[in-house]
C-alpha cells in the first residue's frame, strides 16, 4: 500500500490574481499568455499597479497537488518558502487543501515567491513571477519516505530554472524508481521548453521520466515542428505515456501501442484559464493511481480543467470528487 497517490514537486509560489484589460499588458510590457520571470524590483512595481487581487497558494505543481486532494486522493508536496507573511499564507493554504507539506522554510532572504497573474477579458492569464525562495529548493529538501511512498512523483518543468532543484528532482526520481514507482512531469510553457529542450528530451529518453504532460504548443515546440502529428509520433517514441491537452478540442493520450482521443467537457462560461493544465494533470493522475483506463483518466482531467476555467484562480471552489461522482467517473 502507498501512503500517497501523488507527490508533487514545484515552485512554491503565492498567486496574486487580478483582472486587467489588454491595454494594461501593453503599457507594462507584459507578454500575454506567458510566464514572465521578473526580479524583486519589478515584482514590487507590478504589485503596486495591479487592481484588487486574490492571494492563494499556487505554483503549477502545487495546483496539481491541491486538485488530487480535492478528488479525495492522498497528495504530498515539496516546495520552498521563507519564514515570512507570504510563506505563512502558502503553508496554511496548501495544508488546508489536504496536502502534506513539510518542507523546511528558509529563515530570512530571499522572500517567498509570488506571481502576479493578470487575467484579461478573454480568460487568458499572463504570469509575472518572482521566484524568491523557490531557487533554494535543493536535494537536502527531499523527504525520502515520501519519495518512496508515493505511487507517482510529478514535477513541473518550471523547476528547471533554479539549478539546485534539478538535483532534488533527480534524487527523488532515483528513490522513486528504486521503489518501483513512476515519475511524471509537465513541460509547463513553450518558453520553458525553448530553454531546456535538450535536457527535457534527455529526461524522457533516459527513463528518468515515465509520463509527460504537455499542451499542443509545448509538444510542437519540444520537437521543433509545426505539425502536431509529427510531434505526437516523436512523443510516443520518447516516453512511456504522453498527454497533450488541446483546449476546446479535448486531449490526446499516446503510448507506443495506442492513441486515445479524449473529448472536452463543455464549458458554459470561460472566466480564467489559470491552472487548467495543472488541474487536468490532477484529474488524470488521480485516475491513473486508482487503476482507471487511460480514457477515464483523461475524462477526469477534462472535468477538473473545465471546472477550473469557469472560476477565478486554480483552487476549485466546488468539490471535484462530487462533480466526478455526478458525472459517473467515480
Amino acid at each position: 500500500m502507498s501512503k500517497y497517490d501523488v507527490l508533487c514537486i514545484g515552485n512554491a509560489i503565492v498567486d496574486i490574481i487580478a483582472r486587467c484589460d489588454d491595454a494594461f499588458l501593453v503599457e507594462n510590457g507584459i507578454i500575454k499568455g506567458a510566464m514572465n520571470l521578473i526580479d524583486a524590483e519589478r515584482s514590487a512595481l507590478l504589485y503596486e499597479r495591479m487592481g484588487p487581487a486574490i492571494e492563494t497558494s499556487g505554483g503549477s505543481a502545487g495546483n496539481t497537488a491541491a486538485g488530487v486532494a480535492n478528488l479525495g486522493g492522498k497528495a504530498a508536496y515539496f516546495g520552498k518558502v521563507s519564514n515570512d507573511h507570504l510563506g505563512d499564507i502558502y503553508r496554511h493554504d496548501i495544508r488546508a487543501q489536504g496536502v502534506a507539506f513539510d518542507t523546511s522554510p528558509l529563515n530570512g532572504n530571499p522572500p517567498t515567491a509570488r506571481s502576479m497573474i493578470f487575467v484579461t477579458p478573454d480568460g487568458e492569464r499572463s504570469m509575472n513571477t518572482y521566484l524568491g525562495a523557490c531557487v533554494e529548493l535543493g536535494p537536502e529538501d527531499v523527504e525520502e519516505e515520501k519519495a518512496r511512498d508515493a505511487r507517482i512523483t510529478y514535477f513541473e518543468g518550471y523547476l528547471w530554472d533554479p539549478p539546485r532543484a534539478k538535483e532534488a528532482i533527480r534524487k527523488t526520481a532515483e528513490i522513486a524508481h528504486a521503489a518501483g514507482r513512476e515519475v511524471s512531469m509537465t513541460l509547463s510553457d513553450p518558453f520553458c521548453v525553448d530553454r531546456y529542450r535538450a535536457e527535457f528530451l534527455d529526461l524522457m529518453r533516459s527513463g528518468t521520466v515515465d509520463i509527460v504532460f504537455s499542451n499542443e504548443h509545448e509538444v510542437m515546440s519540444l520537437y521543433q515542428t509545426s505539425s502536431l502529428e509529427s510531434a505526437l509520433a516523436a512523443f510516443r517514441e520518447d516516453c512511456k505515456l504522453g498527454l497533450v491537452t488541446r483546449s476546446e478540442q479535448g486531449s490526446i493520450a499516446v503510448t507506443r501501442e495506442e492513441t486515445i482521443t479524449i473529448k472536452p467537457v463543455p464549458v458554459e462560461n470561460l472566466v480564467d484559464t489559470t491552472g487548467a493544465g495543472d488541474l487536468y494533470a490532477a484529474g488524470f493522475l488521480f485516475g491513473y493511481t486508482h487503476g482507471r483506463s487511460l480514457a477515464d483518466c483523461g475524462r477526469l482531467g477534462s472535468l477538473a480543467a473545465a471546472l477550473c476555467i469557469q472560476q477565478v484562480g486554480p483552487r476549485l471552489q466546488v468539490s471535484l470528487k462530487e462533480a466526478a461522482e455526478q458525472a459517473g467517473l467515480l
